[in-house]
């Protein structure tokens, strides 16, 4: 018998391990590991997580839709399963191969490492399978004859086309329904039990119901409009993504059938790209040890953190993160570097908080994507990148729309004022800019 775990990749459909356990033939038994360690700290009720725990009960009714029994454990995944193999160990039932999908997170490393062992030490093999990238790293790394590997992502980009021109990556039609069931119900016990109800997780959308309109309105318009937030909203299927609802491959296969999808297919690319990092640059998830960063401070997180600096359109984004997990990438620019750069925060505590309370949260993109403001890593903005949050709110939202939307208090200002900062602003923009410069300058530098 197989064991197939659920990570990352809640669907089931098009995986490549089912692929891969259709080609064995023999019953496969299906688990979701709810990890303790990734769930704590109530991180069940912050919109990161409430994400995946409604992806959760949507794997669950799909399962139940296909006849099938999806089994749910919570702990740490080494201990559910030695648990489970032991049980199985002798009879006829007896698990020889554990197939998961691969991770790149120094977390889960360490964690596939542990299961490797548990796997190993009952006698079963252990298989993880690519199934996040458009590409495999190891065939587009011998594709492109690079001696190292791409730090920049324009030339990453090109390469990425090129190789997917020769090597397409299709969707699979294999879905649940194709592989073979084991007929067995293992006892649990209580201690693998949630310390929360699933039940109170409502089933999350369906993707289907947000790429569709996107695809015919609006992904021509992407390139132009994508920054314009208030004018052109974004397809809204990250959430999704980032919990495995759909792949990778279906959004590309989808996306290069419509006219003018070169600048969202980009983006697919560019999540590729961060992947890659985490992959091949030894320091991506390590950049805050490499870096001296003694001369920033936390003094300003909380006013950030809440949306109470006296810059409308950083209170407006962070206030709307906060009720609803949604923030568009435009502000999440300016969020970000205005509390690495203006603030002179260590990079870090915006990632955390984004960690907690972005509704698509991935650690990886999430990562890239601070890494880049605070001006850090293989491919990042130069230090003396400083945005001024104001201009930015003027050129995109010029009728202060998103403002007026989460800033109620302002919703009388005219278009010309709504944007300023507010008397008691907690830096002034010029001046901040001039001593971010200085500071990055010195962190980037080593002086």
């Amino acid at each position: 018998m197989k064991l197939f775990i659920h990570r990352k990749d809640l669907r089931t459909e098009d995986l490549a391990a089912f692929d891969y356990l259709r080609e064995t033939g023999e019953p496969v038994l299906h688990l979701l590991i709810l990890d303790s360690f990734l769930l704590k700290k109530g991180r069940e009720q912050e919109h990161s997580g409430v994400n995946f725990l409604r992806h959760v009960s949507r794997l669950r009714k799909l399962y139940d839709k296909a006849g099938r029994r999806l089994h749910l454990a919570y702990g740490e995944p080494e201990e559910v399963l030695s648990h489970l193999l032991k049980s199985f160990e002798g009879g006829e039932s007896e698990i020889d191969e554990v197939v998961v999908h691969r991770d790149f997170t120094p977390y889960a490393r360490e964690r596939d490492r542990k299961l490797k062992k548990a796997a190993q030490d009952r006698g079963a093999a252990f298989t993880p399978l690519l199934d996040t990238l458009m590409v495999d790293p190891e065939a587009f790394a011998e594709f492109t004859g690079k001696d190292g590997y791409y730090k920049i992502f324009a030339p990453f980009h090109k390469k990425w086309l090129d190789y997917l021109a020769q090597a397409p990556n299709e969707p699979s039609s294999t879905s649940l329904k194709d592989l073979q069931a084991a007929e067995v119900d293992p006892d649990w016990p209580k201690r693998f039990d949630p310390p929360f109800d699933l039940d109170d997780y409502e089933p999350a959308d369906e993707w289907e119901d947000k790429l569709k309109p996107f695809l015919e309105d609006g992904i021509a318009e992407y390139g132009d409009k994508r920054d314009y937030y208030p004018e052109l909203p974004a397809s809204g299927v990250n959430p999704h993504v980032n919990a495995g609802a759909v792949s990778i491959r279906e959004l590309y296969a989808r996306a290069i059938r419509r006219d003018g999808s070169d600048e969202w297919v980009r983006q697919l690319a560019f999540r590729d790209f961060y992947l890659y990092l985490a992959i091949y640059d030894e320091d991506y998830f390590a950049y805050e040890k490499k870096y001296d960063l003694s001369a920033l401070t936390d003094e300003h997180y909380e006013r950030w953190a809440k949306g109470e600096t006296g810059i409308p359109v950083i209170d407006a984004a962070m206030r709307e993160l906060n009720e609803t997990g949604l923030m568009p990438n435009r502000l999440r620019i300016l969020c970000a570097m205005f509390l690495t750069k203006n603030l002179q925060c260590p990079f870090t505590l915006g990632e955390n908080y984004f960690r907690r309370k972005l509704l698509d949260y991935d650690n990886v993109q999430n990562r890239g994507n601070w890494l880049w403001c605070a001006s850090l890593g293989a491919n990042s903005a130069p230090y003396f990148r400083v945005v001024n949050p104001v201009t930015q709110s003027e050129k995109y939202d010029p009728n202060g729309e998103h403002i007026r939307q989460w800033l109620p208090e302002l919703k009388n200002e005219d278009a010309k004022t709504v944007h300023k900062p507010r008397k008691d602003a907690i830096v002034d923009l010029k001046a901040s800019r001039a001593a971010a410069i200085e500071t990055y300058k010195s962190i980037v530098n080593g002086n």
